[in-house]
Formats: structure tokens, C-alpha cells, sequence
């Protein structure tokens, strides 16, 4: 009993590291070595809508600090967020700076990313609820991001309404999907289709 105990945990470890492996390969392969070098100095930025978190909006109630109020990471969010992470580690990224919204959902897949301190950033709110915002707040993070010197790797954790509005084709991310954004382009929809970086999550 022991010894198939033993068996099924080795089995289930390498499942793991295969898992990996292979999703290491398969993000290198979206990005060309001159993209990543410009993301790993940065000059450009990149841009993560936070992790699985079930459900749409936040309780009406809901206090920003109070994350009982709010929507919250699942165990698969948790476990995406810290394989985002390791996939960053492996392909170099060893450090960044991260900013986030300080919804409590984007401030754990900043944490989780466990690439540095997380930084609040107000700008990158959610304005689901208001969307009167929207334009203002698009505008202040393009001036916020071409203020920045280019000194270190930058990582923005946001929510799937920001996101959509940065972008010039109606770009709607999944949970954890991960984009670049082009320093030299911060004028109109800074994002679209072709600045996802596919990266699998399980």
C-alpha cells in the first residue's frame, strides 16, 4: 500500500515538472528574443489581468480593505498566479516591479507572482461598477507609464475592464492572460490581439 502510495506521488511530481517544461517552451515561443529583451530592460511593460476569482463584479457592500467583501482568488487562481510566476523566473526575469489595483484579487496575483513588493496603483482600479472613469484613468496610466525610467522589468496587475479599454480591437482577456505593452505606442488602443503573450495555465 505504501509503495503504490509512493508510485502514484512520484508519478503526479513529474506530471508536474512535465507540465512545466512545457509551458515554458510553448511561452518562449510567442515572444521573439528582441520583444523579451525590451520587456526584461524595460522599455516595454507587461500587463496581467488578475487570476481566476469566480463571479462578476463585487458585492454591492464591498470595501477595498476588506478582501471578505470582495471577490477573491480561487485555489486555481492562487495556483495560476505562482505558475505565471515560476514561467517569468525561468525565462530570466528573476525581479520586476509590480504595480496593481488594490482590489485584493489583483494584489494576491501580484504577491503570488513572488517577483517583488507589490505597489498600489490606483489608477489601475476597476471601473466596472463606474465607467464614467474609464477615460480618465486610461489617460493618466499612458502619462504614468511613459514617466517611468526604464530601468526595470514593470509588471501591471489590473482587471478585465481596463484591459478591454486599452485596447483598439474590443480585446476581452481571460483571467491571468498576459500582454506587452509598447512604450513607443501610448497613444489610442495601446493593446490588441497581437501583444498577448499565450502562456498555458492549469
Amino acid at each position: 500500500m505504501i509503495k503504490k502510495i509512493f508510485t502514484l506521488h512520484l508519478l503526479k511530481s513529474l506530471l508536474v515538472v512535465f507540465s512545466i517544461v512545457f509551458s515554458i517552451s510553448s511561452f518562449s515561443a510567442t515572444l521573439d528574443s528582441d520583444q523579451w529583451n525590451r520587456i526584461q530592460s524595460g522599455q516595454d511593460l507587461l500587463i496581467l489581468r488578475h487570476t481566476d476569482a469566480p463571479g462578476i463584479g463585487d458585492p454591492a457592500q464591498f470595501s477595498l480593505s476588506d478582501c471578505s467583501t470582495q471577490r477573491n482568488l480561487s485555489e486555481k487562481g492562487r495556483t495560476q498566479a505562482k505558475n505565471i510566476g515560476l514561467l517569468l523566473k525561468k525565462l530570466g526575469l528573476k525581479q520586476a516591479r509590480i504595480l496593481s489595483s488594490q482590489w485584493c484579487r489583483c494584489l494576491d496575483t501580484g504577491e503570488l507572482l513572488n517577483l517583488g513588493k507589490v505597489e498600489h496603483l490606483p489608477i489601475l482600479n476597476s471601473f466596472f461598477q463606474d465607467g464614467s472613469t474609464a477615460q480618465q484613468q486610461n489617460q493618466a496610466l499612458k502619462e504614468w507609464i511613459g514617466q517611468q525610467p526604464m530601468l526595470e522589468p514593470i509588471i501591471l496587475v489590473t482587471h478585465q475592464v481596463n484591459i478591454t479599454a486599452l485596447s483598439e480591437d474590443n480585446l476581452y482577456p481571460e483571467s491571468g492572460e498576459l500582454f506587452f505593452i509598447r512604450r513607443n505606442a501610448l497613444k489610442g488602443g495601446i493593446l490588441n490581439r497581437d501583444q498577448r503573450i499565450e502562456i498555458p495555465l492549469q
